[in-house]
């Protein structure tokens, strides 16, 4: 839908035209001081948390300098998991607001995380797309980024490519070897980066609450932090309501508790388009609810007509489908991981840490939604 024929929650019209020619924003200074306080003081709290880890857990993951005296943290996972304020941020909170003006609504919620890239050297991420880490079935996958800090050129901001989303999708592999095959690294080889644009990059600096956006297709990265300041990000990708993770392919079935979820006011999609055909939607039983069709059709004493014998033909997998619906097996989900381990931008899925979440969320026609909720 035009952004001019509905009401937008946060963005301007010019704003979501910008996005579409652009493939990003840049929002300076959106989120205001009492929301950006709640979110830095949970960022905080999980750095003291990490003083008493020698090693990465499950939720945080720290590099190997790391210690109780000098807490070196890269990554929170899925950070909603883990504290309600970043669940109440990013399932009704201005990124959803966000996703839903440039979505529509609902959007999908696909996953998040909290990138500190320290001080004194924290990583540099080089030239890459996203969407390769986490295909979908359109490229309406976006990420919204959020700087707890103020961010300048020491700092390492994301730098991104103008247009690159309506570009090449690049292999993300290294140049060729002598036997012809080229190494998944993550990022884009030299080879095809001679191709990039590099000379109209927009380097996306801004002040402690400016919001970043761009597309799963937009080529990005960021410089290494020479600051004595930690330079925390936090990370949220969405995509349109009828768009969907491609399982068994990269570091999608690693998202969190809340991977799915709707956001926004509007209900689940009634019909599903695949290569132009219509197909008329089940509710989602991903997170449970589902037994067998037995169950499902004698709990309706008027759907009678089917023959007994059709019912086992008519079922799309077995019982114990739910099990293997979230993706790739756990050890597998270690090779699926190409970007440094300090990743700007939204590449990479993030498994469910160990921290208990909020729950959050009702039911609507069987998929789990989140309604704007308070501001």
């Amino acid at each position: 839908m035009a952004a001019s024929t509905r009401t937008l929650r946060v963005l301007t019209p010019e704003q979501v035209d910008r996005y579409r020619r652009d493939g990003y924003l840049l929002l300076p200074g959106l989120i205001d001081d009492d929301r950006l306080h709640r979110l830095r003081a949970a960022s905080d709290e999980f750095v003291e948390r990490s003083r008493s880890l020698t090693a990465s857990s499950a939720a945080i993951d720290v590099e190997s300098d790391h210690s109780a005296a000098a807490p070196r943290l890269r990554r929170l996972t899925s950070p909603p998991d883990h504290h309600p304020d970043f669940a109440e941020f990013t399932l009704a909170g201005p990124a959803a607001d966000i996703a839903v003006d440039l979505l529509g609504d609902p959007a999908r919620f696909h996953h998040a995380k909290l990138n500190y890239k320290w001080s004194g050297g924290g990583a540099a991420v080089d030239w890459h797309q996203d969407i390769q880490y986490w295909p979908h079935t359109d490229f309406t996958p976006l990420t919204i980024g959020v700087y707890l800090s103020d961010v300048d050129d020491e700092m390492g901001p994301m730098g991104i490519i103008p247009g690159s989303h309506r570009g090449e999708l690049f292999p993300l592999r290294g140049d060729p070897d002598a036997d012809g095959n080229r190494p998944w690294t993550g990022s884009i080889g030299p080879g095809d980066l001679a191709t990039v644009a590099l000379d109209t990059v927009d380097w996306l600096r801004g002040p402690a609450g400016s919001v970043t956006v761009h597309n799963c297709g937009s080529i990005h990265g960021s410089m290494p932090n020479t600051s004595t300041r930690p330079r925390p990000l936090l990370l949220q990708t969405y995509s349109a309501a009828d768009s969907f993770p491609l399982l068994g392919v990269g570091t999608n079935g690693k998202d969190g508790r809340y991977r799915g979820v709707l956001v926004g006011d509007g209900g689940p999609p009634a019909t599903i388009t695949v290569q132009g055909r219509s197909i008329p939607a089940a509710p989602d039983w991903s997170r449970g609810g589902y037994t067998t069709i037995f169950d499902i059709q004698s709990a309706d004493d008027t759907a009678e007509g089917a023959p007994d014998a059709a019912d086992d033909t008519a079922e799309g997998a077995p019982d114990a489908a739910d099990d293997t619906a979230e993706g790739a097996p756990d050890a597998a989900d270690d090779t699926a991981e190409g970007a440094p381990d300090a990743g700007d931008g939204g590449a990479e899925g993030g498994a469910a840490g160990d921290g208990a979440g909020p729950a959050g969320g009702a039911t609507s026609g069987g998929i789990r939604s989140v309604g704007r909720g308070p501001r």
